[in-house]
């Protein structure tokens, strides 16, 4: 004799598989800065799980638009130096602004406003430090 399984008992393990890899993806697309690049690396301790636009160390400054940008804007906004509503790619007042601040707050940095090497390092290393509050409102 042959005993069959019923449908709905077969059914119920891959149901439930697959709503739990529907949830876990629907969670990292949604989150702040999520990347479909399987082939990054895990951002170094203390940048926040957030960040995996770019992992490079050129100079980044006011006006540009892009990965970089938004890199730096979001360890920024990791550190409390700005907004994670102004995390958006673009290389604005705020962001000149968060920079300069930030750089200010980190010598020997200069605070001239542009991520360069240095800055970078800084960014990636630094904890959330920022406890006053941010310029804008």
């Amino acid at each position: 004799m042959i005993r069959r399984t019923p449908p709905s008992r077969r059914t119920a393990p891959a149901l439930a598989a697959a709503l739990a890899t529907a949830s876990l993806l629907a969670a990292l697309a949604s989150a702040p800065g999520a990347s479909a690049d399987g082939s990054r690396q895990a951002p170094p301790p203390g940048s926040g799980p957030a960040c995996a636009f770019y992992d490079g160390d050129r100079p980044t400054a006011l006006g540009e638009r892009g990965e970089r940008v938004s890199q730096a804007q979001c360890l920024l906004a990791n550190r409390h130096y700005l907004r994670w509503s102004d995390v958006d790619g673009t290389f604005g007042p705020e962001t000149l602004v968060a920079v300069q601040r930030f750089q200010a707050d980190h010598p020997p940095l200069v605070p001239d406003g542009r991520v360069t090497p240095a800055t970078w390092s800084a960014l990636w290393h630094a904890g959330p430090n920022r406890v006053t509050p941010l310029p804008f409102p």
